[in-house]
């Protein structure tokens, strides 16, 4: 989404590393092209203008005049400012004193609404809690069955009393605000403590559709409206959001297709106009892919430099404990790491959604965009095909694969000999850096990378202290050989010949215990 924007703005940043000065010549030119990428990437004009004199306004003071690292500094401030118009910081839902909770959602039709409803629903569900569906929009062509079919997707019930309209040449019959009301009170019947009402939307801003909104929100007094909105529509996005805020009083915004190709002009300008958080995002087709929307994190993607906490969070949420347990012992126990762990690991990254949006997350992974959009999905399932052609022998001890066993796992996986042979070294060199990091080395090219203990490191034989005092020395020895005299495995003072342990009638193996 934000790739176009990223590249500008790095670029851009690019020329002030180094600088231990920065003229006022330079900060203008550096403000001017931060200030014509945000219009490339259709940023509304009033935020650009806001955002842009602010900048300007601390690059150009103390903050970074004062500064060891100026280029940092600026850095700083406009990452800081991104955070501002992305509203600040995380908004969590305002949950009712009284269940249920109505959550209402809002938007323009093809805004992606209705699958929206399926994936917040499951992801409250995942936080313990006992969501329910209602169906309200009854205008769109089987929007009750999309809204049913994801429900059932997301494990949670949907309400649905009315079946809508089938196709575009029927009249809506039923009543929204009715279905909507009855919701609610199925909620409170059922126990439910949440309730996730899905409206109809329109191709665009009507009086009759703002009022049905409207009527709904009267009907059930929603404890969060929030708007839903496509990251793709463009500068057109304040306007839109703008008229729902003013017709139906929107809490928050919600961001879908954040996954697409558009400039992401959409994210950037919404909460600074209408004042209202961004709450969510949506970040592709399945169901999983959403996640709570937090400023910061979103800012530091747009500038490239990571998004560790969310990346380490999917690790969480995703990671099979088990398996990690295993792992965790097999590399205590130094055992090899064979293919069939290589595969299991392999699977465990891939249920945190695609290797692109990973490796994106990560800073500093000298990752060009160019060579993260050319980055092959399909290499995954190549290498999981050469995996599985082989035997169970085969996976445990690589070594014996000679090349007419290559060979036919090549023909078994579809593959060349020659994709056989990279990964199988590929393999190797992962081996070894395991068998490093078990044996407490280092891994090579890192910092103390060859691992060899140093002189005089802990561990390693003390040379006798020397003084030059000859009474201290003499104090010292006489330490030393009372030391060598005084009687071992004294439990509480207690020399090994005073008592015999077996007098005490203790439990079977208690002896240890006193030195024994």
């Amino acid at each position: 989404m934000f790739n176009s924007l990223s590249d500008r703005l790095t670029s851009t940043f690019k020329n002030l590393r180094g600088k231990g000065r920065l003229t006022e010549a330079q900060i203008d030119g550096t403000v001017r092209e931060i200030r014509r990428a945000l219009l490339d990437a259709d940023v509304a004009v009033s935020v650009v203008r806001a955002f842009v004199a602010q900048v300007k306004e601390r690059a150009l003071g103390e903050e970074v005049s004062g500064s060891l690292n100026p280029g940092q500094q600026i850095v700083k401030i406009v990452n800081e400012e991104l955070v501002g118009i992305l509203g600040g910081e995380t908004r969590r839902l305002n949950l009712a004193k009284t269940a249920p909770t109505v959550i209402m959602l809002a938007g323009l039709q093809g805004a992606g609404k209705t699958t929206l409803a399926g994936k917040l629903a499951k992801h409250l569900k995942a936080q313990g809690h006992t969501p329910l569906l209602v169906a309200c929009d009854l205008q769109r062509p089987n929007a009750v069955k999309q809204l049913q079919v994801n429900g059932e997707r997301a494990g949670v019930p949907v309400f649905a009393p009315h079946p809508g309209v089938s196709s575009e040449f029927e009249s809506a019959t039923g009543d929204p605000v009715t279905v909507a009301r009855d919701g609610v009170a199925e909620a409170k019947s059922k126990l439910h403590d949440i309730v996730i009402v899905d409206t109809a939307g329109r191709l665009g801003i009507d009086a009759e559709m703002m009022q049905q909104a409207a009527d709904i929100r009267a009907a059930v007094n929603p404890d969060e409206v929030l708007f839903v909105i496509d990251a793709m529509i463009g500068q057109d996005a304040v306007n839109t959001a703008q008229a729902f805020n003013d017709g139906v009083g929107v809490t928050g915004v919600v961001l879908t297709k954040l996954d697409g190709d558009a400039r992401g002009g959409a994210a950037l300008s919404v909460a600074s106009v209408t004042g209202k958080p961004v709450m969510y995002a949506s970040t592709g087709e399945n169901l999983d892919d959403f996640e709570i929307f937090h400023p910061d994190r979103m800012a530091s993607r747009i500038l490239d430099m990571g998004d560790v906490l969310t990346l380490i969070e999917q690790a969480e949420a995703n990671w099979d404990k088990g398996e990690a347990e295993r792992m965790a012992k097999k590399f205590a126990d130094r055992e090899d790491f064979t293919l069939d762990d290589f595969l299991a690991q392999m699977a465990q990254i891939r249920k945190m959604g695609s290797m692109k949006k990973i490796l994106g997350m990560m800073p500093g992974s000298q990752i060009s965009r160019q060579q993260l959009e050319q980055f092959d999905e399909s290499q995954m399932d190549r290498i999981e095909a050469i995996v599985r052609s082989m035997t169970q022998h085969e996976r445990v001890a690589p070594k014996i694969i000679n090349g007419s066993r290559r060979a036919r796992i090549a023909k078994g996986s579809g593959v060349h000999v020659s994709e056989v042979n990279s990964m199988l070294e590929r393999f190797g060199e992962a081996q070894k850096m395991m068998k490093k990091l078990a044996s407490g080395g280092a891994i090579p090219g890192m910092p103390g990378g060859r691992g060899g203990a140093k002189k005089g490191a802990k561990g390693g034989k003390k040379k006798p202290a020397k003084f030059g005092n000859p009474a201290k020395a003499a104090q010292l020895a006489a330490a030393e050989a009372n030391k060598a005299k005084a009687p071992s495995g004294a439990a509480f003072g207690a020399g090994a010949k005073d008592f015999d342990p077996a007098d005490l009638n203790l439990p079977k193996g208690f002896e240890k215990f006193l030195g024994q």
